[in-house]
């Protein structure tokens, strides 16, 4: 087990570079195998995730060369075989496989995907896609067999615009016969990077970024080149960073419209910032004021600095609200908080909190539960007086590339420790 020690309170100044995005990373690497050629994909975080669906891509014995932030793909050498539990219970991304192999092979075996526990994640919405096209769906407790003998396009309406659901159509659309429109789509910018990419390979997709999204399939599909856009995530919880505890913080390599909304809640705040074309500078601020807060679909405030903003909201004056609309479980991060000091209240069948500020918060020792709940964690100790130790926080590892070394560059005291198993 890994842990952070962490030791508050210290200015962060200078510039930090943000990543490719994770979640467009973990979409794009299992979207190369509807390529029949080899393909490259530059900007990939070296993260947890990617490493383990490279993984899955070994174990079907995809050709892999990696170098600094990127990945050279050869599908040709492929065998479409069951992906076992044990790795695809590793991460949430790994239901790509499942459209990329029913697209391409028209067949596919694998089990449930595992990813953090943030509330019920069913893909109900993906396997309705699926069914749409004319896929036969075979399910033994955790696991999945899916066939069809030809995919034909068709009307997809997602109950609710998942963005896991969205690309999973368009992925199992993207060569199957006649035209699949999806409505109520997911607008993610990661959504945009993945259809760029097909359409990039041959695809033709039109309307991605909208809610209405239409594919017409193709016959074959080449390799190409992509790039991961900016990881929005990494950026909106590194400029919250500079506003508990920044001085003239740069994020850089970001692109501004991905974190609007970020940006026009933080404004709404008082916090000090600067927006450039490629970058946002922010920096520390008093007398906050405090803010309503709920979580939506792209272009709203997303589920996944939700958790990072709470952090910020015990250090406004008053009272703020935080509604989270897309996950039942996504406020574990809450009673370490408030371990740290904190007042917040959960309320509303654990889908609203109420922030009572200004805390001070104070270092001791807390869980990452899940990715975005490590992340505020890490926040709330950049913020706190003393030493906190956060442990499980290969959580975090999972999703932030480089987290120590680019905090450590800006002048935070943070540091890896990990266990060392005694053999009896």
């Amino acid at each position: 087990m890994k842990k952070l020690k962490i030791q508050g309170k210290n200015t962060l100044s200078g510039s930090i570079r943000i990543s490719g995005a994770k979640n467009a990373s973990v979409a794009l690497i299992p979207a190369a195998i509807l390529a029949d050629s080899p393909v490259t994909i530059c900007n990939v975080p070296e993260i947890t995730d990617t490493d383990a669906l490279v993984e899955i891509l070994e174990y079907l014995g995809a050709d892999i060369k990696r170098a600094s932030e990127s990945i050279l793909i050869n599908p040709e050498t492929i065998i479409n075989k069951p992906i076992p539990s044990a790795i695809s219970k590793k991460l949430r991304a790994s239901y790509y496989f499942m459209a990329v192999l029913l697209g391409k092979y028209k067949h596919v075996e694998m089990y449930f995907p595992g990813g953090c526990s943030i509330g019920a994640r069913p893909i109900d919405q993906t396997l309705k896609g699926f069914r749409a096209l004319g896929a036969q769906i075979k399910e033994e407790e955790d696991k999945y067999t899916i066939d069809a003998k030809e995919l034909i396009g068709a009307r997809v309406y997602l109950d609710v615009p998942s963005v896991g659901a969205t690309i999973n159509t368009m992925l199992v659309a993207a060569k199957a016969v006649g035209e699949t429109v999806i409505e109520n789509a997911a607008k993610e910018p990661e959504i945009v990077n993945v259809a760029t990419f097909l359409n990039n390979m041959g695809a033709n997709i039109t309307g991605a970024g909208t809610s209405e999204i239409r594919i017409q399939g193709v016959d074959k599909l080449e390799g190409c080149y992509t790039e991961v856009i900016p990881d929005r995530i990494e950026a909106g919880t590194y400029m919250i960073a500079g506003a508990l505890v920044g001085d003239n913080l740069k994020i850089d390599n970001i692109i501004p419209e991905h974190v609007e909304t970020l940006t026009l809640k933080l404004k709404e705040m008082g916090v000090k910032l600067e927006v450039g074309p490629d970058y946002i500078v922010t920096s520390k601020t008093e007398n906050l004021k405090p803010v309503r807060i709920k979580t939506l679909g792209y272009p709203g405030f997303a589920t996944d600095l939700q958790q990072p903003i709470t952090t910020l909201l015990t250090q406004c004056e008053g009272i703020s609200t935080l509604e989270e609309t897309i996950y039942e479980n996504r406020f574990q991060n809450v009673p370490y908080l408030n371990d740290m000091g904190a007042s917040i209240e959960i309320k509303e069948n654990n889908r609203m909190i109420t922030i009572k500020g200004k805390t001070e918060l104070t270092g001791t020792t807390v869980t990452a539960t899940d990715l975005r709940a490590g992340a505020c964690l890490v926040l709330a100790a950049l913020a706190a007086s003393g030493e906190t130790i956060i442990e499980n926080i290969e959580h975090v590892l999972r999703g932030y590339e480089n987290i120590l070394e680019k905090l450590t560059v800006v002048g935070a005291k943070i540091e890896l420790l990990e266990e060392i198993k005694v053999n009896s």
